[in-house]
């Protein structure tokens, strides 16, 4: 897959900073969930988003609202219900598999 190295990137980075991993790239009739993952008792939906530059816009700029709306439908769809906290996150991650960085925004849908 072309941008595996960005999805690696991003796991490797928020796992030191306490996340684990529940599962990834998991398909919903609403989408897909590029990581699902648990800090604090807590599931955390992450889209992944990789810009080489800014010449396309940034990473955050990608991610348009409706994909907010599919993210929530599937989290839910996933979690099975709909009455439990949920945080969702983007990993930006930009440059190239050999120099990269990553920012972490945390979303509203």
């Amino acid at each position: 897959m072309k941008g595996r190295w960005a999805e690696d990137a991003a796991l490797a980075y928020l796992e030191v900073r306490g996340y684990r991993l529940v599962a990834r790239n998991r398909r919903t009739p609403y989408g897909e969930i590029d990581l699902w993952l648990e800090k604090d008792g807590l599931p955390v939906f992450v889209e992944v988003k990789q810009r080489a530059s800014g010449r396309y816009g940034t990473p955050l700029e990608s991610i348009r609202p409706w994909k907010l709306e599919r993210m929530k439908k599937s989290a839910l769809y996933l979690l099975g219900r709909e009455d439990v906290s949920v945080r969702f996150l983007a990993a930006l991650v930009t440059g190239t598999r050999e120099r990269w960085r990553i920012e972490t925004v945390e979303l509203e849908p």
